[in-house]
């Protein structure tokens, strides 16, 4: 018996596998690895949030909820934007609790974009921005950004990109993998962008919290009317694992990707939903115990590769730094691999994250420090070598 013979998806065949994943696969197959590479906090969950979800488990609540997510944690979510920001949501029709921003974000694209339709991704950005544009029918148009100019979202390099197919522009502040964090007066230049050339906006603010030069400022306090919000739990919360987002845009749209949800996902975990919901209520101090700590690796190890002379200016947010490594004449691939097999430090290339990140690593400091440390030290030896 052979197979069919007719082709597979022409668009999901062009799609390189992550390029994040193939690192992290390789260090799961070495021993005394110290990983730098996938960003995922090493703290646990917090309690509360854990004892509530097994108490959730305890009774009963396996169930589908409403596809729109737990009522309850809707209000807590819109309750909290508004509170932090300002930014004001109906949680009954505008606010979706997805499994992960990641479904988030294809949902967003699915609802918004018909085939041929252009969204603008500044770039390096986050690995599955471009991927999930061309599975939604659309065309990925990448922007490089300026490393000199922090990353910026300079609206002259965003508008020089804008045609007459131009749908959307997808971003993310604090940014996966440089750590930037737009600035007030730049989402307000990009807010009017938008508004002249009728695009929606959709912002990954999975980091909001882990900002560490002021107040985080949301997209959708310049645009509303046009802002898809992406948010969630895992980064924060260090809830990875248990897959609950949440998307939060006009009823047009939100209605749209409820539709799509229900014959797909249906609903987030409802135990998970739960878990959430707690720690919106109780784990605010254990939040800001990891982010002091996430500060503190920020600063040392930032430090640490300038002095190696790998150049890193201090990130704005997230876990992250975005070292050049153009210093020691290797490409991005030829550090990540000579670290990894020589030194047993995992690292991601930075051309993974878009042409424009050659000639730079991404290191999640999302470990302990003496690990971090560590690191230090045996990338100072392969630099050495």
């Amino acid at each position: 018996m052979t197979a069919p013979r007719r082709p597979f998806s022409r668009v999901v065949e062009a799609i390189p596998p992550s390029g994040i994943r193939k690192f992290f696969d390789l260090a799961q197959t070495m021993q005394g690895v110290i990983s730098l590479g996938v960003g995922e906090p090493d703290f646990p969950t917090p309690w509360s949030a854990r004892e509530a979800a097994i108490h959730a488990l305890e009774h009963g609540a396996t169930t589908y909820t409403s596809n729109s997510g737990l009522l309850e944690l809707r209000e807590a979510i819109t309750d909290d934007l508004a509170d932090r920001y300002g930014v004001r949501y109906r949680a009954e029709d505008e606010c979706l609790i997805t499994s992960g921003v990641s479904e988030g974000l294809d949902l967003a694209l699915r609802a918004l974009l018909n085939p041929g339709d252009e969204v603008i991704v500044p770039e390096p950005c986050y690995v599955a921005y471009q991927p999930c544009v061309a599975f939604a029918g659309g065309v990925p148009v990448p922007v490089a950004l300026d490393p000199d100019d922090a990353y910026r979202l300079d609206p002259a390099i965003i508008g020089a990109a804008i045609t007459e197919n131009t749908k959307a522009i997808l971003f993310g502040s604090p940014s996966n993998p440089t750590g930037s964090a737009q600035s007030a007066a730049d989402l307000e230049a990009l807010a009017a962008l938008a508004r002249e050339h009728d695009l929606w906006l959709l912002s990954d603010e999975i980091y909001d919290r882990l900002t560490y030069h002021g107040v985080h400022t949301p997209m959708a306090v310049s645009a509303p009317e046009r802002t898809v919000l992406l948010g969630g739990f895992s980064k924060s919360y260090a809830m990875t694992g248990w897959r609950v987002g949440h998307v939060c845009a006009p009823e047009p749209l939100a209605r749209l990707m409820v539709r799509i949800h229900q014959y797909t996902m249906l609903c987030a975990p409802h135990m998970s939903q739960v878990a959430a919901l707690e720690a919106m209520r109780t784990a605010q101090e254990d939040v800001e115990e990891m982010v002091a700590d996430y500060d503190r690796r920020r600063r040392l190890f930032s430090k640490g590769l300038d002095e190696l002379g790998l150049t890193c200016p201090v990130p704005g947010g997230a876990f992250y730094v975005f070292p050049s490594i153009r210093s020691t004449g290797m490409t991005s691939a030829q550090f990540a691999e000579g670290l990894l097999t020589q030194e047993k430090v995992a690292v991601v290339p930075g051309d993974v994250f878009g042409p424009s990140g050659e000639g730079h690593v991404r290191c999640s400091y999302a470990t302990a420090l003496p690990q971090l440390e560590q690191a230090l030290e045996r990338i100072a030896r392969f630099i050495g070598s």
